[in-house]
């Protein structure tokens, strides 16, 4: 007789998935409190020097699918070590940049590149792999980790203000290494047949070794979906769309320029770094939130995030001065909470209608919009601020994009599998 292990070690592979999403994250996210130092050392516009982060959102969303497909293909764990390694090595080479191009080929492309590796595109699928029952609240426990790396950014702030920028670089990136290469090479399972187990929700009892290799790593009765046939469905590409205009073109937008925002509003740059935290903050609860698309269905809980995330803006187009403070909190409130519930019931609902031993490469696609977007979104709020000296119009177009990413959600339909595998079967 197999004796039930007391706690499902899938909830470690959820709490590798919040520590690696706080620091690796971490890093890109920090952009908002380095932005404004490099901007008073060097003396570039604000577009130029927001193109760094918008060609970071860029390449890590092209180099999703293929990072989701090595990880189905290949060794996952070597993945993330290669993924953190690149990360590390190129968030210090940032310390060392002189130029504006050097800036483009370290936090554009190469911390992208690790972070691809290292992140989500190898940890969603991860997590599907895990769960087969509250796989909302998987993703959203696992994702919480994206919430607290706004916090960590009040960490860089801090180092920022005690040893200066370059430095600060310096300090992420040894704690990037530090922290995650022993997590990572000791504990990190891609399947839960790696430890003779099924997934959550099917059956918890470990399998016999020698009954591995005759069990499918699938957990649920579903189309063998591949990338090719996912990517002749009109519903992964409205995903898609849905992740570019949410968060690429529209929350990138307002999270590369906040800081400045507030800045530009009178306040200190360490008042601006700790509403930044507060939105991580809110954020994660949100993300511990995740169960809320298992009970409402995916698509009431994006919108839902999409009226919060519209409210949001509102409130920080009504800053002027620091007259009222309360505003940056009711933005930070709202955006954190609906970004928070967003992430987790998209990448539920896309496991919902495509989930199989290829969904990493399916997900990974679903990052390509997001960088399509994000090749934007940052540039483009710093090229109109340095056309009309304001951020009004920037951030009237995250309202709109907001919208259409959700009307774009409801048009996939993620609570109809069924008749996507209906009608994929007799094609």
């Amino acid at each position: 007789m197999v004796r039930r292990p007391l706690f499902f070690y899938g909830w470690y592979i959820v709490g590798i998935t919040a520590t690696t999403m706080i620091l690796a994250y971490g890093i890109r996210h920090s952009f908002a409190v380095f932005f404004p130092p490099i901007l008073t050392e060097f003396g570039w516009n604000r577009g130029d020097t927001a193109l760094m982060f918008s060609l970071n959102l860029f390449v890590y969303g092209l180099t999703g699918p293929f990072s989701g497909s090595l990880a189905d293909r290949w060794q996952p764990r070597k993945l993330a070590v290669i993924g953190l390694t690149i990360l590390s090595l190129s968030t210090a080479g940032c310390a060392f940049a002189q130029e504006l191009w050097q800036f483009y080929l370290l936090f554009g492309f190469l911390v992208p590149i690790g972070t691809s590796f290292l992140g989500w595109p190898l940890l969603a699928p991860t997590l599907t792999n895990w769960f087969a029952k509250r796989r909302g609240m998987a993703l959203g426990l696992g994702q919480m980790g994206g919430g607290l790396s706004y916090i960590f950014v009040l960490f860089a702030e801090f180092v920022i203000s005690q040893l200066g920028w370059r430095y600060a670089y310096l300090v992420l990136a040894g704690l990037v290494f530090v922290v995650l290469l022993p997590l990572h090479r000791r504990f990190f399972c891609y399947r839960p047949e790696e430890k003779g187990l099924k997934p959550y929700g099917v059956n918890s009892v470990p399998l016999l070794n020698h009954d591995l290799r005759n069990k499918p790593a699938e957990v649920a009765p579903s189309q063998d979906w591949t990338l090719g046939r996912a990517a002749r469905t009109y519903q992964l590409w409205l995903l898609a769309i849905s992740q570019m205009l949410y968060w690429g073109l529209g929350c990138y937008l307002v999270l590369a320029h906040q800081v400045k925002f507030a800045e530009d509003a009178g306040y200190s740059s360490t008042f601006a770094a700790s509403v930044f935290a507060f939105f991580g903050i809110v954020m994660t609860v949100g993300q511990l939130s995740g169960f809320i698309s298992d009970r409402i269905g995916r698509e009431a809980t994006v919108t839902l995030a999409i009226f919060m995330s519209i409210a949001a803006l509102v409130a920080l187009i009504s800053v002027k001065d620091t007259s009222q403070p309360w505003l940056l909190y009711v933005y930070a409130i709202l955006f954190g909470y609906g970004a928070g519930i967003y992430s987790p019931a998209l990448v539920a609902g896309a496991a919902d209608l495509f989930h199989g031993k290829h969904f990493g490469a399916i997900a990974g696609l679903l990052l390509t919009g997001m960088g399509t977007g994000g090749i934007v979104g940052p540039w483009l709020g710093g090229y109109i601020y340095d056309l009309t000296g304001s951020y009004f119009w920037a951030f009237i177009l995250c309202m709109v994009a907001f919208s259409l990413s959700c009307v774009a959600f409801w048009i996939a339909a993620p609570r109809k599998p069924a008749r996507l595998r209906a009608k994929s079967t007799s094609n």
